[in-house]
């Protein structure tokens, strides 16, 4: 019997995100997908998936699954996120098994925003599009969760816990930006007001985008015609006030771009809360293009070790190399 997961509670922002609904943003379709890609990628490694498996992506509030049909490995990733099989706490870093009738609770996001619950396997609900994401606005790839919601696990006859130590987390230090394609509409002093001052998160932050809080930087006048936006593109309304915009963004917008964040601090700056602070600073294309292939260097290289290492005793003791033969004859 396939393994399913029940939601017994959660929160109003948990939903079923993968690597991202790619190829139909030329259609009006947003890309969606997790936050934060590295702890997408470090839960799913710890539960033997691909990095841009589907998993759980929970928003501040914790979530609480019963399992039913069958055994499941759990893994979960986030800044400070915490997880419990019944009452037994599982160390950070590490998979664990759960069985039918037990529950599986992550807590809080302590330390951030999102936190990611990845089973082996994958979370398998119906793909839309070549993907699992749940886009909240257009209810592409399903509903959010919400207690009662029934997940169905993917296939997998591997469950072994694994561990990784240690646990990999995202660098310190300013988010980092480029030109944007209409930077040329505000003042000359603008990018360098951009990224001399600190600026906060504001609360109507979301999966869309993130409202900053801070001087204003209204263009020069003019309205222009609607045109592509992308993850990342920092646009100003004219409120002065930039929007910075996240994975369930529009596919146009008719607000200039003063700048775009570069895409290996996008995830970083979605654990950003409302409130916090933190500056810009201004780079190159190829900085930014080294950053992302860091990155994509750091998931890929997640290789989680089996719990237990291994039994060096009993290797020695098996003949690991019988029936070898001489290739010449």
């Amino acid at each position: 019997m396939t393994a399913v997961l029940v939601v017994e509670s959660c929160g109003p922002g948990a939903s079923v995100q993968d690597g991202g609904r790619v190829g139909w943003r030329r259609f009006g379709v947003s890309g969606s997908g997790a936050m934060d890609r590295l702890a997408l990628g470090l839960a799913n490694a710890l539960a033997g998936n691909p990095p841009d498996a589907a998993a759980v992506e929970t928003t501040l509030a914790g979530l609480r699954l019963r399992v039913e049909g069958g055994p499941v490995l759990f893994a979960v990733a986030g800044p400070g996120v915490g997880m419990m099989v019944d009452e037994r706490a599982v160390p950070p870093g590490v998979s664990v098994r759960a069985d039918p009738g037990q529950r599986v609770t992550l807590s809080p996001v302590r330390d951030g925003v999102h936190g990611y619950l990845a089973v082996a396997g994958g979370v398998a609900t119906t793909p839309e599009m070549g993907s699992r994401s749940v886009h909240l606005r257009s209810g592409i790839g399903g509903a959010m969760l919400a207690p009662g919601t029934r997940l169905p696990v993917g296939d997998c006859a591997a469950l072994a816990p694994r561990a990784l130590a240690p646990v990999p987390g995202h660098a310190d230090g300013p988010i980092r930006v480029m030109p944007g394609p209409q930077h040329d509409w505000f003042d000359a002093a603008a990018l360098d007001t951009l990224v001399a001052v600190t600026w906060e998160v504001g609360e109507r932050s979301d999966r869309m985008g993130r409202f900053l809080v801070g001087p204003g930087l209204a263009p020069r006048a003019g309205s222009m015609v609607s045109d592509g936006v992308v993850p990342g593109s920092l646009q100003v309304p004219p409120s002065g006030q930039p929007i910075i915009l996240m994975r369930d963004c529009q596919t146009t917008g008719g607000y200039p771009k003063l700048a775009t964040v570069i895409s290996a601090d996008l995830d970083r700056l979605a654990q950003m809360p409302a409130g916090a602070r933190f500056s810009l600073a201004l780079v190159d294309r190829a900085t930014a293009v080294d950053a992302a292939a860091r990155l994509a260097r750091s998931i890929a290289a997640l290789a989680p070790r089996p719990v237990g290492g291994v039994d060096v005793g009993r290797l020695m003791a098996e003949n690991l190399i019988g029936g070898v033969i001489d290739a010449r004859c």
